[in-house]
């Protein structure tokens, strides 16, 4: 399970998250949605250790990050494609993650066809990938210890509408299994197409979540998006 309770984030005067709380359930997909600048990578960074709120907390399997035992295992998370040593072919990246998570090397060749790259791309520099081939290999890494909660900012960046439908499939497997799995992302379509329950945030709030019999579907979700960020933009003007 991964939980925000009443996680608020402040830089100086300004508050990128203000007491921000939902919860993702094993076994489930919940869509993260929001503008750029609302908020989601704020969250998902305190989520994964790489930041501290000022208040509030923000848990995964019951616990903050840094107090994970063994937090490759648990959890896994997407948050830069473009993080990984352009120099480093994409079989040495995902080498190196296996030989820190005490993995044999036979992981790598799973995660590699799991994730859609062939032999060839593998041995390829990763600075000659593109952004969706970059977005395969994050994903494999979030994948290699086999964890039970996904924590993905926006990774269909960059797939085309092949990748876009592959990435869709395996999240719902994954999801099948009990992995629960926080998607972000500022398109409304693609979260729509694969979410079990959707969060809306804007101006650093929770504007609305639900399921999307309880938000709506095609326009009338999107006119509900569009009218509660207006409402947000404007409270903070």
């Amino acid at each position: 399970m991964i939980e925000f309770h009443r996680l608020s984030k402040a830089y100086n005067e300004v508050k990128a998250l203000d007491e921000v709380s939902f919860t993702v359930q094993p076994g489930t997909i919940t869509g993260f949605l929001g503008p750029n600048g609302a908020g989601k990578s704020t969250a998902m960074r305190i989520l994964a250790g790489l930041s501290r709120p000022t208040s509030g907390t923000g848990t995964v399997l019951g616990r903050p990050y840094a107090e994970l035992e063994r937090p490759g295992y648990e959890v896994g998370t997407l948050l830069d494609a473009g993080a990984q040593h352009p120099g480093r072919s994409g079989r040495e990246v995902l080498t190196l993650g296996a030989m820190m998570l005490g993995l044999p090397r036979s992981r790598v060749d799973e995660v590699l066809r799991l994730v859609g790259l062939s032999p060839k791309e593998g041995k390829r520099a990763v600075g000659g990938y593109s952004l969706g081939m970059r977005q395969r290999l994050g994903l494999g890494h979030a994948l290699l210890g086999r964890p039970r909660a996904l924590i993905l900012d926006e990774p269909a960046n960059g797939l085309d509408p092949q990748g876009i439908h592959w990435m869709r499939g395996l999240l719902r497997d994954l999801a099948g299994s009990g992995c629960a799995v926080l998607l972000s992302s500022h398109l409304l379509h693609e979260v729509e197409q694969v979410a079990d329950r959707i969060v809306m945030i804007g101006g650093g709030r929770v504007l609305a979540e639900g399921t999307l019999a309880d938000l709506g579907r095609g326009r009338d979700l999107e006119q509900t998006f569009l009218d509660l960020t207006s409402k947000a933009d404007r409270s903070l003007a």
